[in-house]
């Protein structure tokens, strides 16, 4: 069979950079420390080298080399690791040297971690959390995709298919062997009793509310309201940048503006939406849709309004965004001498340009993140693929379940565990992970 290809990528941060680290994997990475170095090394030793390009001799760095011999690398395979100078010069000539190795190639986007999942290092569950945790922007995300990396879904999931293959033993025993005298009359009983309790378990498991997806993509707040409210200057204050445009003419915001922000914490998304009022401008009437449509479908909304205006802030927001959450936010207190404010916790009174009453506001985003995000510690699904598998799982339970009860045959009660066994195998990558495989490594940075 034809040898698989060795790899290269510089697996550290964007040069120039004090050091580089460049990785090499595969067969013939061995090969390439001797030929670039003139020495093997000691196995997971760091040691001084100094590295030349093979077919010219030129000198391009003093650096460090790590030898790390398969099984015992992170990809599974022979594994080198080259600290080198981070200079744009010296990595390209480290490139130029391995290029001139027969085997070697650059590597392609997530090709280090696929090897490692290809070779039993790493389920695909604990491939997401690492690309997890490459993206995690707050703490709460990084301790969520740790937990993942650590093998928290995929541990799991993995004892759940045992005990249900364990179940399916028992009804395969009774359709096989039922004439053997070693094989007790009732296993049907025991086997249902198994997936009763397995089928508890999953249903506990998923009942999260959606919080673990909710972290990976962070609360999303939207400020809403009529035209010149201030919405734009509130999203400035909050992200402490001029992220959005401010002018004193209405309409000057058409489409939806998107800032990251981390509160206490926590990931919130903050969304500054066009100015909502009667407009015959067709390029501010879709601003005026797209900000009804982000509105709707936030995990909480903002209804400013201009207090200076409007005087006191009415005691109900929009009846348009149904069921969302929403909270009253009275802007431009800085120009009227007294404003009455309602005691509901959810009003508040600011000055978005001075910053009076925002520190107030942002003590209050904060709290109600951690309450969306309060069970979080325990959450088990991060994903819709993670929840798909388990509902799939628990659906299979289900009937079996149901077929038991009815007295319908050993076969379909078979059938149908095998079903859930499989659906949790694909979950980890155990079984028919080749449809899935592409979409998750795409995530991966070069070099990971």
């Amino acid at each position: 069979m034809r040898e698989r290809p060795t790899i290269f990528a510089l697996s550290s941060g964007r040069l120039p950079a004090a050091i580089a680290v460049v990785r090499i994997s595969g067969p013939n990475a061995g090969t390439a420390l001797r030929k670039l170095t003139g020495r093997m090394t000691e196995p997971r030793n760091a040691a001084l080298v100094r590295i030349r390009n093979p077919e010219t001799g030129d000198l391009i760095d003093d650096g460090i080399a790590l030898w790390f011999p398969s099984p015992h690398s992170e990809t599974g395979e022979d594994t080198v690791e080259l600290q080198v100078h981070g200079g744009h010069a010296v990595v390209a000539g480290v490139f130029e040297a391995l290029n001139t190795i027969a085997g070697c190639r650059p590597a392609e986007p997530g090709e280090f971690t696929r090897r490692a999942f290809e070779n039993g290092r790493l389920d695909l569950t604990e491939v997401e959390g690492l690309a997890d945790l490459i993206a995690a922007e707050t703490t709460a995300q990084r301790r969520q995709a740790f937990r993942q990396l650590r093998g928290l879904i995929g541990d799991r999931a993995e004892g759940w298919r045992r005990r249900l293959i364990e179940a399916q033993a028992l009804v395969e025993a009774a359709i096989d062997f039922s004439d053997e005298a070693d094989v007790p009359e009732d296993v049907l009983g025991p086997a249902l009793e198994r997936i009763r309790e397995l089928r508890d378990e999953i249903v506990a498991a998923v009942a999260d509310g959606g919080r673990g997806e909710r972290l990976r993509h962070g609360l999303v707040v939207a400020i809403a309201g009529p035209p010149n409210a201030g919405k734009s200057t509130l999203l400035n204050r909050l992200a402490r940048r001029e992220a959005a445009i401010v002018s004193p003419y209405p309409g000057t915001t058409r489409d939806v503006i998107e800032v990251h922000l981390d509160l206490g914490g926590f990931p919130v998304t903050v969304l500054d939406t066009a100015g909502i009022r009667e407009g015959a401008d067709p390029v501010e009437q879709e601003g005026v849709r797209r900000a009804w449509e982000q509105a709707a479908t936030a995990d909480l909304v903002l209804w400013m309004t201009d207090v200076s205006a409007s005087g006191p802030i009415q005691a109900n927001g929009p009846t348009d965004l149904g069921a969302v959450e929403t909270w009253l936010i009275g802007n431009k207190a800085d120009l009227v001498p007294t404003i009455t404010r309602s005691e509901s916790e959810s009003t508040f009174v600011i000055s978005a340009a001075t910053g009076v009453g925002v520190d107030e506001l942002v003590a209050a985003l904060v709290d109600h993140a951690k309450q969306n995000f309060s069970t979080t510690e325990a959450t088990l699904v991060t994903r819709a693929r993670h929840r798909w598998a388990f509902e799939e799982t628990r659906a299979a339970l289900d009937r079996a379940l149901a077929e038991g009860s009815s007295g319908l045959a050993l076969e379909l009660i078979a059938e149908e565990l095998r079903s859930a066994a499989t659906t949790l195998g694909r979950l980890t990558g155990r079984i028919d992970a080749e449809s899935i495989l592409d979409v998750i490594f795409r995530e991966f940075c070069i070099g990971k």
